[in-house]
């Protein structure tokens, strides 16, 4: 295969951090990753390539459906979660004479499954399974990062 020096570029980053992530709920299944578009639809070949001789089931790959989400991603606790950024209007008015002004600015909002994250803080005794925190007078003397290193 010859590879041009213009294109040796575009190349590796097709195949920059191929991470793959497997995702069952409620009898489905997701594959998600941070690669490109071209790097999902050779792990769809792949996999219907696999489920079709490994199992000897046989299906049309239309089946499988892709859809890209938001570029913008915010990884937290070992979960990766959407960062949505939604404009928002704030009316100013400097002076009591003065004509008011709209201002447009990007407000920045972070949807985490909440789940996990509850679990793991209940599985440490900072809350109970409702996501109440449960107080301690001991934790009062305790750093932050004494109290994320626990």
């Amino acid at each position: 295969v010859f590879v041009k020096v213009k294109d040796f570029q575009v190349n590796l980053w097709l195949v920059k951090k191929p991470c793959m992530h497997y995702i069952r709920y409620q009898r489905r299944f997701l594959l998600a990753s941070k690669g490109t578009f071209h790097f999902m639809n050779k792990w769809k070949c792949y996999l219907v390539t696999f489920w079709q001789w490994h199992f000897s089931l046989w299906f049309h790959s239309r089946r499988i459906y892709r859809k890209q989400l938001s570029n913008n991603f915010l990884e937290f606790v070992g979960y990766l979660s959407r960062v949505l950024m939604k404009p928002s209007v704030v009316r100013s008015q400097i002076l009591e004479n003065a004509f008011p002004i709209n201002n447009a600015i990007k407000k920045f909002d972070i949807l985490i499954p909440i789940s996990p994250l509850i679990a793991s803080l209940a599985k440490a005794r900072f809350c109970n399974v409702l996501g109440h925190p449960i107080s301690k007078p001991v934790w009062a003397d305790l750093s932050d990062s004494n109290i994320i290193d626990r």
